[in-house]
């Protein structure tokens, strides 16, 4: 099953390789499937075409920490504090918040 939603995913980022959901959606399955660094990448990716896609910093800190990088985590848990503030997205930049208390 994995595999099969993996493939999708992949098929449908080569048709519209600018589809910020797709991209997500496909860093989240890397996760899943405990490839840290294709998740890594993939968010990172993401970071870089979509830096306002506020969900990707909590995922790409996690990324992050599960890869033993705890100053990046910090790192991108402030960037997306910061970005989701600037959203108004209350509800993202407090899970930011939560997740760095959690990195002391």
């Amino acid at each position: 099953m994995a595999d099969s939603r993996l493939e999708m995913l992949k098929i449908m980022l080569d048709k519209d390789p600018e589809d910020s959901f797709t991209k997500y959606a496909l860093g989240l399955e890397y996760m899943s499937i405990d490839y840290h660094e294709l998740a890594r990448d993939t968010f990172e990716e993401l970071r870089n075409t979509d830096p306002n896609y506020t969900a990707l910093y909590y995922q790409l800190g996690k990324v992050y920490e599960l890869l033993g990088d705890e100053p990046n985590a910090r790192k991108i848990y402030e960037q997306g504090i910061f970005v989701s503030a600037s959203k108004n997205d209350l509800h993202t930049k407090s899970e930011l918040e939560q997740a760095i208390n959690e990195l002391l």
